[in-house]
């Protein structure tokens, strides 16, 4: 068994299929013993890069190391991973007890050691008790505890999840998230998580990995992916957000519909570049401020519940704002981008 905390370092990793690229030089330096999610939209290269990692596809270029051990050519057998595939894959003719232990008979371990262990990895993943219960006996929830499990079983170097909880209703998904976040810091593995569900990488990972077009995007803690996108693309994907057009007009300052305010331009950023804003950054006012400030007109209000999203129409763009009073529509206001809240995007 390798170090559970063991960095895993990806470089260079590209994959084709003839003619067909899923992913273009790819490189992470993943810290050992975090919780990590490949964020994506369909077809952008996670599934395909969890897959590689655990050798269930080959690369086209690059190397895949695991601490000092290169993986790159090691079988998925010798690799020691556990993973957990979006169908659970269960065998219905076993029971749960069965299931959880399927890997420690493969491998030879004893009977009486099998179910000492299984009966161990049931009670982790709160399950204790149900070993003798059939697969088509257990809800949802409780056949992803025992992939998970199951996944546990042979101790491995990485825990390696694909949409495990996409299969769940939105209850039952929401609960599974703290019910995987608390397994992860329990048993202190490395543990990565493909989904297209910003919610769910933004609520349980340490790092999140955002993959666009076949490459990696931007890779940080889940408030850095928020708060400081580096491109367009993961501003977009991540969370709701506006986009202005601005020209950078000197150091630290952006013209934005004729307005000029004062932000953190990236280094080398000239010419056009694009301000974005989160809706709920942006400050509402019925009267004129007194510093800079975008004169439009309410278009929408719609209740959310917990808050009033209000859609103003700001020189033929419309915005977003979260947390305004309700407004009539037609009602004139003032819309405040503060200083630190902006991000200036040269992409």
């Amino acid at each position: 068994m390798t170090d559970r905390k063991a960095d895993l370092s990806i470089r260079g990793v590209s994959k084709s299929y003839g003619a067909t690229l899923a992913l273009k030089d790819v490189d992470l330096e993943l810290p050992g013993g975090k919780l990590i999610c490949f964020l994506g939209p369909s077809g952008c290269g996670k599934t395909t890069l969890l897959r590689i990692i655990a050798g269930l596809e080959s690369v086209s270029s690059g190397s895949v190391r695991l601490g000092a051990n290169d993986l790159t050519n090691v079988p998925t057998h010798k690799r020691n991973v556990g993973m957990v595939f979006q169908s659970f894959a269960l065998f219905p003719h076993l029971s749960v007890a069965e299931n959880v232990a399927y890997g420690l008979r493969i491998r030879g371990v004893g009977k009486q050691e099998r179910l000492r262990r299984a009966d161990e990895l049931l009670a982790l993943v709160q399950m204790e008790g149900l070993g003798s219960r059939g697969i088509a006996q257990l809800s949802g929830g409780q056949r992803q505890r025992v992939a998970m499990a199951r996944a546990l079983a042979l101790d491995p170097d990485l825990f390696l999840l694909d949409e495990p909880l996409s299969a769940l209703d939105a209850k039952l998904r929401e609960a599974m998230q703290v019910e995987l976040r608390r397994l992860q810091r329990q048993v202190g593995i490395t543990t990565i998580i493909v989904t297209h569900d910003q919610e769910e990488a933004m609520t349980m990972a340490d790092l999140v990995v955002v993959m666009g077009n076949n490459r990696v995007q931007q890779v940080g803690t889940p408030l850095d992916v928020y708060r400081r996108p580096v491109n367009r693309f993961v501003a977009d994907f991540i969370g709701s957000n506006n986009f202005l057009p601005a020209t950078v007009a000197g150091v630290g300052a952006v013209t934005v519909l004729g307005q000029q305010l004062s932000m953190r331009v990236p280094e080398g950023a000239s010419g056009e570049v694009t301000l974005s804003v989160r809706p709920e950054d942006v400050r509402l006012h019925t009267e004129a401020p007194a510093g800079p400030a975008f004169e439009g007109r309410v278009s929408f209000v719609r209740d959310l519940g917990r808050t009033v999203e209000t859609f103003v129409t700001v020189a033929g763009s419309e915005l977003s704002v979260l947390g305004a009073p309700a407004l009539a529509e037609g009602t004139a206001v003032w819309l405040e981008v503060p200083e630190d809240a902006g991000v200036v995007l040269a992409q």
